[in-house]
């Protein structure tokens, strides 16, 4: 049973013959009253104070793992980020090679009608220079033989 400092204010003694002072022991009581109510008092203020670190101790536990899944996912995106700018790199590598090899192709292509372009004016000139040969004598011969 708990006693409060109100049950010991109240306590009523019996009186006897030759017992103890009335008043001496009333005072008495009135100071355990006093002291059981302060203890009270801390042991409440403690019991609270107790459960407001107790929730902040939850708090805390709750923003520690609440750091730790950031923590985590930001490895976790990162790591993602890399794969991706290296497959990125990856691909824009390819694709400037083919687009290179792709104009290189063009290149050849084009300096090949170049050389057969060449060739066939070469043909042509050779063709117009046996005939403006030919155009020369002829007229050097009409020019002779008249």
């Amino acid at each position: 049973m708990r006693i409060t400092p109100l049950d010991i204010q109240q306590k009523q003694f019996r009186k006897r013959f030759k017992g103890y002072d009335p008043e001496e022991v009333h005072a008495f009581l009135q100071l355990v009253s006093g002291e059981v109510e302060e203890i009270r008092k801390e042991h409440a203020a403690l019991k609270e104070e107790a459960r407001a670190v107790g929730n902040q101790l939850n708090e805390f536990n709750e923003l520690e793992v609440a750091l730790r899944d950031t923590v985590i996912k930001t490895q976790e995106f990162v790591e993602t980020y890399r794969a991706n700018m290296a497959r990125n790199a990856e691909l824009l590598q390819r694709d400037a090679e083919l687009k290179a090899e792709e104009m290189l192709k063009e290149v050849q292509k084009k300096i090949v009608k170049i050389h057969e372009e060449i060739t066939g004016l070469k043909g042509i000139r050779k063709h117009f220079k046996e005939e403006m040969t030919k155009l020369i004598e002829g007229c050097l011969g009409d020019v002779e033989a008249g």
